[in-house]
């Protein structure tokens, strides 16, 4: 078990309308996040493929905060304006950091939804939990590919990236909810049972190195 700063651009939806625009445009049904709880999501073009990865941690009737992959908070910012056309919502950066524990641990209140074992800490000054040791970006990093975890940049690239290739659908987005930019993809892949061209997998070298990598369907 460890814990290690996570890098991560974090954004906060307020007004009247922040719950009604953001069930719009995530593929994520929000209508069952109670304040306190948190979500992954996806915000997609209206052709299916991906934007942005994020995470949706409400924390009031009328106040979301969403946090995604460093370096990717200002594309999330314009692909939430790029729809936000007479709603009362304000958009706005947070300068807020995450931390990620990592192990076989039960979240504390307050925790956010994780990958893989353990919780993260997102807020303006979260503290590591006490006990627990000091780790790096390397062992973050190799508790992503064991969680087969996708990352912006690296195995996501915006615009390309299809939902079905990247094997989290079943936590990202909801099959239930109603309509959303980009939708239609995704229905008729999974009411067809289409499987993609491509999954993300964990992949072990000869040397014995796993990394993440995209295996077309009928590779071994």
């Amino acid at each position: 078990m460890f814990w290690c700063e996570y890098p991560r651009d974090v954004i906060q939806v307020h007004g009247p309308d922040a719950a009604s625009y953001l069930q719009s445009q995530l593929s994520q049904d929000l209508r069952p996040v109670a304040v306190g709880d948190s979500v992954w999501s996806m915000v997609l073009q209206p052709t299916g493929k991906v934007d942005v990865l994020l995470r949706v941690f409400r924390t009031g009737d009328e106040t979301f905060v969403l946090d995604t992959d460093a370096g990717y908070g200002d594309e999330l910012i314009a692909r939430l304006n790029r729809f936000k056309i007479r709603v009362k919502v304000d958009i706005t950066i947070l300068d807020w950091t995450c931390i990620a524990v990592r192990g076989d641990v039960q979240p504390p209140e307050g925790a956010v939804v994780a990958w893989g074992d353990g919780y993260d800490l997102l807020g303006p000054a979260p503290l590591p939990p006490e006990g627990v040791e000091h780790g790096d970006a390397a062992q973050l990093l190799a508790a992503r590919v064991d969680a087969v975890w996708p990352q912006m940049g690296t195995e996501i690239v915006p615009g390309e990236t299809i939902p079905a290739e990247t094997g989290i659908t079943d936590v990202a987005v909801s099959y239930t909810k109603g309509c959303y930019p980009g939708q239609e993809l995704v229905e008729r892949m999974d009411s067809r049972g289409a499987a993609p061209p491509r999954r993300l997998q964990r992949v072990v070298s000869a040397s014995g190195e796993a990394t993440l990598a995209y295996v077309k369907r009928g590779a071994q």
